[in-house]
């Protein structure tokens, strides 16, 4: 009677057990397709280090090493060198297109080593930002306001057994981005900061000759110029399209035609118009001109009134 219930006993298992596999096939496949539908954790990264050597893909090494899942998006590594103020104008530009949830990693660092804080943002959006505390994150807090900020303070979230005073998109920011994205809790960071470090904006000023502002960039390779004088603005000053405007960039005037679009002149012509981020902007159609004219940003710009 005893082998007889023993291996009553080991059948019952071994049903026992092949059930539970089958239940765990059966759950698989809504298992599997509840992991697809996961958005993968997203890192927007941003530095003026360049691609001659290999400083971006050893922040990449560091950051797929804590969080392979992680998708990594170059926003830019070609930030003119140093240039607080270009990277805090891309940082606010490319973010709004981004989800709730995106980490985004930006060193553009004159300060390294020294007394500086390094900090983590996360916006009103529920975007998370690591960089130093050095005016970069300005535009992008204007716009989306602040749900809290944390120093970074907590060793066990930097790049273990390196600590180098020059590196710190190594040692420092490309950790904790992945952490980040690894979906850790932030407040684990460090001490809770109430402001951050903000630049001065230029802004435009319009009186009765017409809008004063500067041209803040060139718009990649084209040449054509970024302003900070919004197209609501110029619109104010009565101009339509066809209208011919008077400008002046530095002490160099211009007559040029208001238009749409770039096609609207002439190969070789320059035009106004107001560009995708809603700004005016110089151009010439199928040209340069930034390089034509001399143009090194920041320069004065005026556009009269009609």
């Amino acid at each position: 009677m005893h082998s007889v219930s023993v291996r009553a006993v080991a059948q019952v298992l071994r049903a026992v057990g092949m059930l539970a596999v089958l239940a765990v096939l059966a759950n698989a496949p809504a298992q599997l397709a509840d992991a697809a539908s996961r958005p993968r954790p997203l890192i927007v990264f941003m530095t003026d280090f360049g691609t001659l050597d290999d400083a971006v893909a050893i922040c990449k090494g560091v950051m797929k090493g804590i969080a392979p899942e992680a998708e990594i998006i170059d926003l830019t590594h070609e930030v003119t060198p140093f240039s607080i103020s270009e990277g805090a104008r891309l940082l606010a530009r490319t973010s709004q297109y981004y989800p709730p949830g995106t980490v985004f990693l930006t060193v553009i660092d004159p300060g390294v080593g020294t007394s500086r804080r390094s900090i983590v943002v996360k916006t009103n959006r529920g975007q998370y930002f690591v960089l130093p505390d050095n005016g970069l994150i300005t535009q992008v807090v204007e716009r989306d306001g602040i749900a809290g900020i944390r120093e970074i303070a907590n060793p066990h979230w930097l790049l273990t057994g390196s600590s180098s005073s020059t590196f710190h998109g190594r040692d420092v920011y490309s950790p904790v981005a992945a952490h980040l994205a690894h979906g850790e809790d932030w407040t684990l960071l460090g001490p809770a900061r109430a402001q951050v470090t903000r630049l001065d904006i230029p802004r435009a000023v319009t009186d009765s000759s017409g809008i004063n502002g500067l041209v803040v960039a060139l718009d990649g390779p084209y040449g054509n110029l970024v302003t900070n004088i919004e197209g609501e603005d110029f619109r104010k000053l009565g101009y339509l399209f066809g209208d011919t405007v008077r400008v002046a960039v530095g002490t160099t005037e211009f007559q040029v035609p208001f238009v749409a679009t770039f096609g609207a002149v002439a190969a070789g012509k320059p035009l106004l118009f107001v560009d995708s981020r809603g700004l005016v902007s110089l151009a010439i159609n199928q040209g340069n001109f930034a390089k034509k004219n001399g143009v090194t940003p920041p320069a004065s710009l005026t556009i009269y009134s009609k």
